[in-house]
């Protein structure tokens, strides 16, 4: 597996440099496992099939990712947000749940609570601009509305 790793990096590397526009490049190594590979950074991401859809469940199935990749879209645009207007988000935690439905086999619901640093105080409109960010992120956006989005927030106040 290192073999078929490490080249699959080298691949990605050569794909970058040939087009800078591609995002990433995925790569299946068999048993239900694959290798993705950001392009620019060379950051590595594999997945395997969940332990209920015929996998081994070693790592974050496909699945997975979109349901963590809203958590983390809505805390990074918190993060710009927070930049923007002066606020500390330093320590916020999300904590992801993902629902699947049956027939056709799908997300059908991902939860989100979104948990703010316990020692800051956050005012009303700091609140509201944050609360906005979270859910105006690209991949909030992006989801179908078949896909159903609950976010919880929890200020510690």
């Amino acid at each position: 597996m290192f073999n078929c790793h490490k080249t699959s990096i080298l691949q990605a590397c050569c794909i970058f440099e040939k087009n800078k526009k591609m995002t990433s490049t995925v790569l299946y190594e068999g048993n239900l496992r694959t290798i993705a590979t950001h392009l620019k950074s060379g950051s590595v991401i594999e997945t395997d099939a969940p332990t209920d859809n015929k996998g081994k469940g070693e790592r974050f199935s496909p699945t997975d990712l979109v349901a963590t990749a809203l958590a983390s879209c809505m805390t990074t645009i918190m993060g710009i947000a927070a930049n923007t207007h002066a606020i500390n988000i330093d320590g916020t935690l999300c904590e992801v749940q993902k629902i699947m439905t049956e027939n056709p086999r799908k997300i059908g619901e991902i939860k989100v609570k979104i948990t703010m640093p316990v020692a800051i105080s956050y005012t009303e409109k700091e609140k509201k601009i944050l609360e906005h960010a979270a859910l105006t992120c690209p991949v909030h956006l992006s989801l179908h509305p078949d896909c159903k989005k609950s976010v919880e927030f929890v200020w510690n106040d």
